[in-house]
């Protein structure tokens, strides 16, 4: 039996994206971030909301406390609340965006199962899809990508060889 080479560890990459799939990329983190936005607070919240197991659930949290997304805080009873930090609602708006594609193209032939208004006016919220400085949507081919002032020699180089503009590659 062939040996199974080992699995790349994302929190150790240079690449933010990778680091950020370190810790958002487990399938349960933005399932509980979910019902962070959605008010719940204490375990027995997120274990009766999502059907986790304890275990699973413990881990969960403690990995969102150790990256700083969640804070975890005294509550009466001797009990604790798990509180989104500054770090942790920065995700709400990539929540909205997961949500906007689950609900074009993963929801039931009805529609979306959870609807999400604005409290104070009643409004549907919606993640707008990116735009392009003329106003039209953004789309992939749009996009250069150009090395950052972080940017490694290595990075750097391979940036470099990439094509400016899709013509550029024909």
């Amino acid at each position: 039996m062939q040996a199974m080479p080992p699995r790349t560890d994302f929190a150790q990459q240079l690449c933010p994206v990778a680091r950020t799939m370190a810790v958002l990329g487990e399938r349960w983190a933005i399932l509980v971030l979910r019902e962070c936005f959605t008010g719940a607070s204490r375990f027995d919240e997120f274990e009766r909301r999502l059907g986790i197991a304890p275990n699973i659930l413990a881990a969960r949290l403690r990995g969102l406390v150790e990256h700083g997304v969640l804070e975890r805080v005294p509550a009466e009873g001797g009990r604790h609340e798990y509180r989104l930090t500054e770090k942790g609602r920065d995700v709400f708006p990539l929540y909205l965006a997961l949500k906007r594609w689950g609900d074009r193209w993963m929801a039931p032939p009805e529609g979306p199962l959870v609807e999400l208004r604005e409290r104070a006016t009643g409004r549907e919220v919606a993640a707008p899809p990116p735009l392009r400085s003329d106003g039209l949507p953004l789309m992939p081919e749009d996009v250069v990508a150009l090395p950052g002032p972080g940017a490694p020699p290595a990075l750097r180089a391979r940036l470099a060889r990439t094509p400016k503009d899709p013509a550029d590659a024909a």
